[in-house]
């Protein structure tokens, strides 16, 4: 009975654990090289500031979680496993807010999603996964290849589609990206599909004529559908480290982020600047990802994420 829900969560949560390891390690060895050995005053409150700055958490969450620590506790022994609770419990106050599901309404058919990012985020793999989870929920799923510029990534959105027998419209490399979400989305209207995801070109945030096309692909959707895009996603790649923050920002303004999907979690240290973007721009995060694996992505949990942060044990 390996695929209860108990067990795949337990799975689950090993796959979380073991992915954020590079981010618990770097707190939790920190921490313990300087806590027990003394008794908390200020100086110890910096340093655990400083480490959790390291991590990503970014300044506000950080100076939260030393005053936190330092409630009650001054001329005391601390133990780590104390300041991992502390640090568990105040992240997880960060992020429980931000921690929704990604709702596909029933009433929007398709339900667009529109996927955006930075090139080598992980954008198209990510819609391959999520193709894969809304097949396997029962929506009939179509896929557009509007990363028109790499042909690779056409391919690619191919491969997906055979294999979650997910149709894809696709053009020729080269070809208009927002003329190909407006045919993708006339032909997803025409069949009765659920659900359509649009991948897009990977831009840099800074290139002005790049996000201009950016817009140009929502203005076009908004011609078939006036509601749509339903839901904008932000692909991030957490290796990335503090430049997320300036992408959700760009992002947002030239497309309308409406939820986040953090990747890469497995390969960074720094994997607190989830922590950092909940905190300064407050938007959904929807999923997250540990690895290359169909099943290495899933909805986001606060307290799950948390403790894996903290390198506690799960609850």
């Amino acid at each position: 009975m390996s695929d209860t829900p108990e067990n795949s969560k337990q799975s689950w949560w090993r796959r979380l654990s073991s992915g954020l390891k590079r981010t618990s390690s770097s707190i939790g060895t920190a921490l313990s090289e300087f806590v027990s050995k003394r008794k908390l005053d200020r100086a110890m409150l910096e340093e655990i500031e400083d480490v959790l700055l390291r991590a990503d958490l970014g300044t506000e969450v950080a100076a939260r979680i030393a005053k936190a620590v330092g409630e009650g506790r001054y001329d005391k022994m601390i133990s780590a496993s104390d300041v991992k609770e502390i640090v568990a419990a105040e992240v997880e106050k960060v992020l429980a807010p931000v921690a929704q599901p990604l709702d596909i309404d029933a009433g929007k058919k398709p339900f667009v999603i529109l996927m955006v990012g930075v090139n080598g985020s992980g954008k198209t793999t990510t819609i391959g996964k999520l193709s894969a989870r809304f097949a396997a929920e029962g929506h009939k799923v179509m896929l557009a290849a509007g990363d028109t510029f790499r042909a690779a990534a056409i391919d690619q959105l191919k491969v997906w589609g055979d294999r979650t027998g997910t149709p894809v419209v696709s053009g020729a490399q080269g070809s208009d990206a927002a003329g190909l979400a407006f045919n993708a989305l006339t032909e997803a209207k025409q069949q009765g599909r659920d659900v359509l995801l649009i991948d897009t070109a990977g831009r840099l945030q800074n290139r002005t004529e790049l996000m201009n096309e950016l817009e140009k692909v929502v203005r076009v959707i908004k011609k078939v559908d006036a509601s749509a895009p339903h839901a904008v996603l932000l692909v991030l790649d957490a290796t990335v480290g503090q430049n997320a923050l300036s992408q959700v920002e760009a992002f947002t303004k030239t497309a309308g982020v409406t939820g986040l999907v953090m990747t890469k979690l497995d390969g960074t240290a720094r994997g607190g600047i989830l922590v950092a973007i909940a905190e300064k721009h407050k938007l959904p995060v929807h999923f997250i990802g540990v690895g290359e694996g169909v099943d290495d992505l899933s909805p986001f949990t606060a307290r799950d994420f948390a403790k894996a942060i903290a390198g506690t044990e799960a609850a």
